[in-house]
């Protein structure tokens, strides 16, 4: 049954990966992999743009991206099922048994998409098999490939350093337990000190958006913590979440329940202030299941798993449905323009080349559309305007005084006033232009005229996103060197 269920989820998630087009989010990442950085990225460490570097190297085809992200949680249940091994050796059925029930999670097989938490969700998955595997054996070498496992989670996002946190939980009121978790810490200082000296020579980006920039307006709402809580017993299921919460063997298994417990308390803690993403909890959820396993018994386990085949269903439906549905399906509904965007980037692109003259630069004023048509046209798309206080990658991409008096057409999926781009050029034009039934717009300006762009949009982005404290060592800006701020 086990294997069988592994073929079933691979090829689903090989016709995922081929059949749902590229997201904005990944076309934005892909855009690392052409720009390889050493260190680091505007709002991420670089371990993605590493990853897409490599990949693009071979292909830009979906599937090649995407083989990562179909990889990950195949690779991750054998992980549990060995864990499952060592720590209950007398059950041998019982990791058949928890790796199909886990395969056949909606999350599972359904995300194949290669972000961020992809190069996540493996290392830290790995450091805590690591740290299992340590306390088992005490053996020295697995506390070190604990730590080097969780410096390679750091670089590739933040969110790691939740299971630092975990991992100190468990270490400082035990006897002993500093020289591990000392252990574990020195082995992850290097890719941390990799990134911090990076972003002492880039603005402090990673810090400055992941501290500050993206938690600005961030207000206390109940909503938030309703929506995390309601994700949560999603993701887990009600049956198995309830059946988890009944157990009282927590304490039989602390080293693996605070691999999970101290994340998921901490997630609980910000909800009151910010909306919980989905996939930030994706990371921790294989020591839940895996918890599942060592207490459920063979039968729950087996209608568990059934219960998630039907699950599972609605959420293959819709997605069938957005695979291959004809994008005139969607015309009533407010994705229509969306669907469009994806499906058929490749022909819009055409459409908004049309009679570009030769020295003109397509643009667009949004990180994802901008992403989305350079991932499809193979050429870089610059972002015009302010944009948002995510994703400003094209910041230290595009020197915006080398485009005077140039020919700059705008693409938007918004309507856009004349008013709005007017004071930048010479001569400004906006059109509407309807495709495959949905509206987008153009607005082209003829003579770019750089130094109101830089009074008005330039100073306003290095006011708002370049805000650098005084206590952090800068280096080196490459936004703030090239428009004279510094």
């Amino acid at each position: 049954m086990f294997f069988m269920l592994l073929a079933i989820t691979t090829l689903i998630k090989i016709w995922l990966a081929l059949a749902i087009p590229i997201i904005g989010d990944e076309a934005y990442f892909y855009q690392w992999g052409t720009h390889l950085d050493w260190g680091g990225y505007y709002d991420h460490p670089p371990m993605v743009g590493w990853i897409l570097w490599a990949l693009h190297l071979l292909s830009s085809h979906p599937l090649v991206l995407r083989a990562p992200a179909i990889a990950l949680w195949i690779t991750i249940v054998f992980g549990m099922m060995d864990l499952m091994d060592r720590l209950q050796p007398d059950s041998k059925n019982k990791r058949w048994l928890l790796g199909s029930l886990f395969l056949v999670l909606p999350f599972t097989w359904s995300l194949n998409l290669i972000t961020t938490d992809t190069p996540l969700i493996f290392f830290l998955f790995f450091s805590g098999y690591a740290l299992i595997r340590a306390e088992l054996s005490n053996k020295l070498g697995w506390y070190a490939a604990s730590g080097v496992l969780l410096g390679l989670a750091l670089l590739s996002k933040y969110f790691a350093g939740l299971l630092a946190i975990a991992y100190a939980v468990y270490f400082l009121p035990r006897r002993g337990g500093w020289w591990r978790l000392l252990v574990v810490a020195l082995c992850a200082l290097p890719f941390m000190l990799l990134n911090l000296a990076w972003n002492s020579t880039h603005c402090w980006n990673n810090i400055l958006f992941n501290l500050m920039n993206r938690n600005q307006g961030s207000h206390f709402s109940p909503a938030y913590v309703a929506l995390y809580l309601a994700m949560m017993v999603y993701l887990v299921t009600p049956w198995t979440g309830w059946k988890l919460l009944r157990t009282a063997a927590w304490r039989a298994h602390w080293q693996l329940v605070v691999l999970f417990a101290v994340p998921f308390a901490l997630f609980l803690l910000l909800s009151f202030y910010k909306n919980i993403g989905l996939h930030w909890v994706l990371a921790f959820l294989p020591f839940v299941f895996l918890m599942a396993g060592l207490q459920l018994n063979e039968a729950d386990l087996q209608s568990h798993r059934r219960w998630n085949v039907w699950l599972g269903l609605p959420h293959i439906i819709v997605l069938a449905a957005i695979a291959h549905l004809p994008t005139s399906s969607f015309k009533p509904e407010k994705i229509h323009q969306g669907i469009v965007m994806h499906r058929d980037a490749p022909a819009l692109l055409v459409e908004l080349k049309k009679d570009l003259v030769a020295d003109g630069v397509l643009m667009s004023n949004s990180y994802s559309s901008a992403s989305l048509l350079a991932y499809h046209g193979h050429d870089y798309v610059p972002v015009f305007g302010d944009g948002s206080f995510h994703a400003r990658f094209d910041d230290n991409i595009t020197d915006f005084s080398t485009l005077e008096g140039k020919t700059l057409r705008v693409f938007s999926t918004r309507p856009i006033t004349a008013e709005s781009i007017a004071p930048y050029f010479d001569t400004a034009h906006i059109s509407e232009i309807n495709f495959e039934g949905s509206r987008f717009w153009l607005a082209e300006g003829k003579g770019f005229h750089f130094q109101p762009y830089y009074e008005q949009v330039l100073k306003k982005i290095a006011a708002t996103y370049y805000r650098v404290p005084s206590f952090l060592p800068l280096h080196g800006c490459r936004f703030l060197e090239q428009y004279s701020f510094i």
